[in-house]
């Protein structure tokens, strides 16, 4: 399986969301807390161009924010991105 690595801080009711999603879908991920480590705010930016939270990557596919992660699941393709 791929690594999934969510850019989230702790007040993001959306990044909560994500990584409820992923933990009931018994999917490991990284979190990576923007609002904790400043540098990782730029890696993210650079990532991703986008300054919002969530930003999800699976490999080095970016998936985008919560919306754009249940939009992957729902056209059923997120079970692709995910295998190795």
């Amino acid at each position: 399986m791929k690594k999934v690595v969510i850019y989230s801080t702790r007040i993001c009711p959306y990044c909560v969301r994500a990584k409820n999603f992923f933990t009931k879908k018994d999917i490991p991920y990284e979190d990576i807390m923007i609002d904790q480590n400043p540098e990782e705010i730029k890696i993210m930016m650079e990532r991703s161009k986008r300054q919002s939270v969530p930003q999800i990557f699976i490999g080095d596919y970016h998936v985008g924010g919560f919306d754009d992660l249940i939009e992957h699941d729902m056209d059923g393709k997120l079970e692709d991105l995910l295998k190795d």
